[in-house]
């Protein structure tokens, strides 16, 4: 499994937070087994690989980090969608934005472009063009904003 590949996993379970009470940490201990892999595997083709260490790794930091700052992440959205209220946003888009977000605050090794251009190839498998453009948009001026000495 990549790298890219263990991202939207990462979002799938950030979406599914969204309408969920459990924590981040229930959420993980459930879906990373390699049960939770053959069923899900079933109707989607990115889980017949069971994550290696790493991949898991990479996976708990980012659904854990979504889980534990996710009014930080949901503030921000807010902040950079110009005339939109949070609650209207589509929610697969919140999720690969708060994934992203994270990312970019909270893991400096990796380059904010290479997790803003992921953010895209994964908005482009799920939602129209339209959303895709709004997810870029508030991404980036959220990087310029924010960390401008990173720009």
């Amino acid at each position: 499994m990549n790298r890219s590949t263990a991202r939207e996993i990462a979002v799938h379970f950030a979406f599914e937070l969204a309408f969920s009470d459990e924590r981040a940490q229930q959420l993980l201990e459930r879906e990373l087994t390699e049960e939770s892999f053959a069923q899900r595997a079933k109707v989607e083709p990115m889980y017949v690989e069971f994550p290696g260490n790493g991949e898991l790794d990479y996976i708990t930091k980012l659904v854990l980090g979504v889980g534990g700052h996710g009014a930080e992440l949901d503030g921000y959205i807010e902040k950079y969608a110009k005339g939109w209220r949070f609650s209207r946003i589509d929610r697969v888009a919140s999720a690969i934005m708060r994934v992203t977000m994270y990312e970019i605050l909270y893991m400096p090794d990796i380059p904010n472009k290479v997790s803003i251009n992921e953010a895209v190839e994964i908005a482009k498998k799920y939602l129209d063009d339209d959303v895709v453009k709004f997810v870029n948009g508030i991404l980036g001026s959220f990087v310029r904003s924010e960390l401008p000495e990173q720009e």
